[in-house]
């Protein structure tokens, strides 16, 4: 089980990106949340199973015809063990 955060940058908001990647995660059997920031950036925090995780990494980074991540940084943290859905944060 790992967890990260992440940063996506790019044509990432008022393009469905948060939807697409929650939507991502649940078929996976992820965790965690997604959030638009106020510079034009989304974040992400999930928590899964390795394969699962770099799987929707590599569905972030590819995108589709509206999205277009241009920077996806990514950083390790602590697992936290009472997360059970993956939410859309306002």
């Amino acid at each position: 089980m790992n967890r990260y955060f992440a940063t996506a940058c790019g044509r990432v908001q008022g393009v469905g990106f948060r939807y697409f990647v929650q939507t991502t995660a649940k078929k996976y059997g992820l965790t965690g949340w997604v959030k638009n920031m106020d510079d034009g950036t989304v974040t992400i925090e999930v928590q899964g199973e390795q394969t699962e995780i770099d799987k929707l990494f590599a569905a972030v980074k590819k995108g589709n015809m509206f999205i277009k991540v241009d920077e996806l940084a990514i950083k390790p943290m602590n697992t936290v063990h009472e997360t059970s859905s993956f939410t859309i944060k306002y």
